[in-house]
């Protein structure tokens, strides 16, 4: 009987996390790297007007991600034609080469906030399209392949 119910309540703790959660979404990238030129879009449209929200940017890398930070470009746009475009820096690792992140083995996910509160005012279809725009130090053109990025998604949270 116990153990039932050590079951039971560990069920219940993961589904209570999950009670926030509006929208989830993930895209693979191509042979784990990430080329310039490659936007990843999201579409979306079941949200209420009056609620506010939280969202997230969703990044998994390996341990071939060969950088501790993390540049995205970022564009929403809204059902009535206006779009909002964000340029974000992210730490990807600590000082001493550590991955920030969760996940066990190679690969970690990292949970990136990109709107705090956010309301989404009109009823419709809504893109959210990330690139990256990682550069080396002292050069103008772009990174054409970032190694090691697996995954980019996307979580929209109702917020409390």
């Amino acid at each position: 009987m116990p153990r039932t119910l050590l079951f039971l309540m560990i069920l219940t703790l993961g589904w209570s996390c999950t009670d926030n959660l509006v929208v989830s979404q993930y895209q693979s990238t191509t042979r784990g790297s990430w080329n310039k030129d490659d936007i990843i879009a999201f579409t979306f449209s079941e949200i209420d007007t009056l609620e506010h929200y939280n969202v997230f940017l969703n990044v998994r890398n390996d341990e071939s991600y060969p950088f501790s930070n993390l540049f995205l470009i970022t564009e929403l746009d809204f059902p009535n034609g206006q779009t909002v475009r964000d340029t974000l820096e992210y730490e990807m690792a600590l000082p001493d080469g550590q991955w920030l992140g969760k996940g066990f083995g190679s690969i970690k996910e990292n949970k990136l906030w990109y709107k705090e509160n956010i309301v989404f005012p009109v009823n419709g279809v809504y893109t959210l399209s990330i690139s990256h725009a990682m550069r080396r130090n002292g050069s103008v053109e772009g990174i054409a392949e970032l190694p090691g990025i697996t995954d980019v998604g996307f979580e929209i949270e109702k917020r409390n």
